[in-house]
């Protein structure tokens, strides 16, 4: 394939990349988006692989065989609960690649000309320190979303001093790096200290904030291939690095913007690691309700808001949760779900769990979209629901999560909570809704309750 031909393919690649992101960004268009992002993808591939240049072309056809069978495997296996933790591993892979990539351009530089040379240099520096960063904080996400790694943040003492320590260390060794016209030991100091960085940083994120988490993480691999794409000068790969890397960016800042922290207040440290918590005390006396006495409120009810979250998820509820909405619409009652900007461990997360479950796009609303509906609600069902239905946020300003927009959820005539136990959510925060007047507790494993509801609903 010649030159012309290659940048023609690269073009038509990113485009397609830009039409990815664009469908993804609703309910809607997402199939067609993913489509896009393969066809890319797809595109991509092939023009480099048949690029004029290539050396290796069998080690490449194999990696990528191997690859496919790996990715087909997981993509089989995995289940949709585990989806954000499978998301923090492949954004160590990223990471990792351009770290790789940075050691073996400093290796062999190939023809870099001598008034780039000093660029070329400072590329393979940031390259590995971007994807040191980009490693390690995603395999501590990934221990964290899935339970090797405790959700609490880590609190070494000087935290801060530490982290704002490897960020100069590693600045100074830059400079020699570049001074001396490439140094082994400054590369060597600097991913050593990049590796550690990126594990402490992330380590000392609280569970709350894990969304956040990965969608930061996602642009830090993006900003990762960027770098690889400058030292392997490949003009796709900074452009596909470059638009995944500001839309990670873009996302974390509107996911701060739901929570009403800063990303700097993210990277601090993440919420439940103030003393003011609480842990799992209980701070007044709940009522208990069967799943008998649910159906009848749903049965009575005009008007009925779910809110689920990460319980719902790990139930797998989501399908008679769907069935309970389908009943309740053809008997005319108005059911529609109120879905948090971080419910769950991934941005949208909900929403893909109730769309697998066929529910219906235009009755998943968002919270600034039925926040102001829950007064006039008869009935809400929050199910696996913790942190984001929290009044506390509004009431408390000693709170960990005060200031943090949640779904007003306790306006509504009656609450219905799903819930194991009593204990406090992922963020470790206790939630005086359960103690309020007009919410009740069903306790159990979420999917075996609302089985119990969908069943006392079919009986009548």
């Amino acid at each position: 394939m010649s030159s012309g031909l290659q940048s023609a393919a690269y073009i038509v690649a990113a485009v397609l990349f830009v039409f990815s992101l664009a469908g993804l960004s609703k309910q809607e268009t997402a199939k067609h988006g993913c489509y896009y992002g393969i066809a890319g993808m797809a595109v991509a591939l092939l023009a480099t692989i048949l690029g004029d240049n290539v050396a290796g072309l069998g080690w490449i056809i194999a990696a990528m065989v191997i690859g496919a069978a790996i990715g087909i495997h997981k993509a089989k296996k995995v289940e949709m609960t585990e989806m954000p933790e499978l998301i923090a591993l492949l954004h160590s892979f990223v990471g990792l690649a351009a770290v790789l990539v940075g050691y073996n351009s400093f290796i062999e530089p190939g023809a870099v000309s001598a008034d780039m040379h000093t660029i070329h240099l400072v590329e393979v520096f940031l390259g590995v320190f971007i994807g040191a960063v980009t490693f390690t904080g995603s395999v501590v996400a990934f221990g964290k979303l899935n339970g090797k790694i405790s959700s609490k943040p880590l609190q070494l003492p000087f935290k801060h001093p530490l982290n704002l320590a490897a960020l100069v260390v590693s600045f100074i060794l830059l400079l020699v790096f570049v001074r001396a016209d490439g140094s082994w030991f400054a590369l060597i100091v600097m991913t050593a200290i990049a590796l550690a960085f990126g594990w402490h940083l992330v380590a000392s994120i609280g569970g709350a904030d894990m969304p956040v988490v990965v969608s930061m993480l996602n642009s830090y691999s993006g900003w990762a291939a960027a770098a690889a794409g400058f030292m392997l000068g490949n003009d796709l790969l900074i452009v596909t690095g470059a638009l995944v890397g500001s839309s990670g960016a873009i996302l974390s800042y509107i996911m701060c913007k739901a929570m009403n922290r800063s990303f700097l207040a993210v990277i601090a440290g993440g919420f439940g690691s103030s003393g003011s918590a609480g842990g799992d005390e209980e701070a007044g006396e709940y009522r208990e309700v069967q799943a008998a006495d649910v159906a009848d409120m749903l049965k009575n009810a005009d008007s009925v808001i779910i809110t689920p979250g990460y319980g719902m998820a790990v139930a797998q509820a989501q399908y008679p949760v769907a069935e309970i909405t389908d009943i309740l619409r053809k008997q005319g009652v108005d059911v529609r779900f109120g879905i948090h900007p971080v419910a769950g461990r991934l941005p949208g997360h909900m929403n893909v769990l109730l769309a697998e479950a066929k529910v219906p796009y235009d009755i998943v609303l968002e919270m600034d979209e039925i926040n102001e509906d829950f007064a006039q609600t008869d009935v809400v069902l929050v199910i696996g629901a913790n942190d984001t239905v929290n009044p506390a946020a509004q009431t408390d300003p000693n709170s960990p999560i005060a200031g943090m927009p949640v779904l007003e959820v306790w306006k509504a005539k009656e609450v219905v909570v799903f819930k194991r136990s009593m204990n406090t959510g992922y963020a470790g925060v206790p939630n005086p809704l359960f103690f309020n007047d007009n919410s009740v507790m069903c306790f159990g494993d979420a999917k075996a309750t609302v089985d119990a509801v969908l069943a006392a609903l079919l009986r009548d």
